[in-house]
């Protein structure tokens, strides 16, 4: 149901298969626990984190509304369920100077023209410039690859698509990649797997890695850098650009514009910052 009906993205198809199996062996067969079985599941989530319990919950609610649906119980348990007070962490700040030394870092390295360097380049063009996921990314077709329009077809989660600009600078590192870009295997991705196997794509883990790497030698915290904090660089430094809500949902992708206006509360979090160290007051003390 969630993949045919939902069009839900295989990494939460992936999540709620982890949940559902976890409560089954605590619980045994969903579809017959009692309400007081359900009720027992807030002691054994008691040492998770709030969020982790409030995903948790919400895929056994989902599974509850679903087997009452098919018939496969009579009754709803799931009101028995913890509901944790969960809050929306605000996304990790990468500032302009860190980015500017990531980027000088990778354009030193490419400009040795060796392939992989070239590739690490317009990885990170395209995640910063453009704000992609992760698994958007590594999973780009070659047929992507804009020719004439500055823009690029992205496949997001759920299977929605949407239309992404490629700056110049994108376009560029693009280019110089395909000029080295390894084909043997044939690969229809943009990103093929140095694997040997041409029906693979370059995983998200070794992304994840690449950019950690990078930022060791960028003489950057290696714990603060990652695809998606470069994700959110972007959007970050956008709003603060003077860019509209709407228009930063559209170019991330979000189903919600609740998800978008966790940026808004990034942008006030650095003004505060800003007036509680430049302005004039600050520098008397209390």
């Amino acid at each position: 149901m969630l993949a045919a009906e939902r069009g839900a993205a295989a990494n939460t198809l992936a999540a709620y298969a982890r949940d559902l199996s976890g409560a089954e062996d605590a619980l045994g067969d969903l579809a017959l626990a009692p309400r007081a079985a359900v009720a027992k599941l807030a002691g054994e989530w008691a040492a998770l984190a709030p969020s982790t319990v409030a995903r948790k919950a919400s895929a056994l609610r989902q599974y509850f509304g679903f087997a009452v649906d098919e018939g496969w119980r009579d009754e709803d348990p799931s009101g028995a369920l913890p509901q944790p007070r969960t809050r929306r962490p605000l996304p990790k700040i990468l500032g302009h100077d860190a980015v500017e030394a990531l980027l000088s870092r990778a354009e030193l390295e490419a400009s040795s023209g060796k392939p992989a360097a070239v590739r690490q380049l317009a990885l990170l063009e395209l995640l910063y410039g453009s704000g992609l996921r992760a698994t958007e990314l590594v999973g780009l077709p070659l047929s992507s690859v804009p020719r004439d329009a500055p823009l690029i077809t992205v496949m997001g989660k759920g299977g929605q698509a949407r239309m992404v600009p490629v700056s110049e600078r994108a376009k560029y590192a693009l280019a110089e990649w395909l000029k080295v870009r390894l084909g043997d295997p044939p690969s229809r991705h943009l990103f093929p797997s140095r694997s040997g196997k041409g029906a693979k794509h370059l995983s998200r883990v070794r992304l994840f890695q690449m950019l950690k790497e990078l930022a060791v030698r960028a003489d950057l915290d290696p714990a603060g850098i990652s695809p998606h904090v470069l994700r959110h660089a972007f959007a970050t430094h956008l709003l603060e650009g003077g860019a509209d809500l709407r228009v930063l949902q559209t170019l991330l992708g979000h189903a919600d514009i609740a998800t978008t206006q966790i940026y808004t509360h990034v942008d006030a979090a650095r003004l505060v910052e800003l007036v509680n160290t430049r302005h004039p007051l600050a520098r008397r003390g209390r």
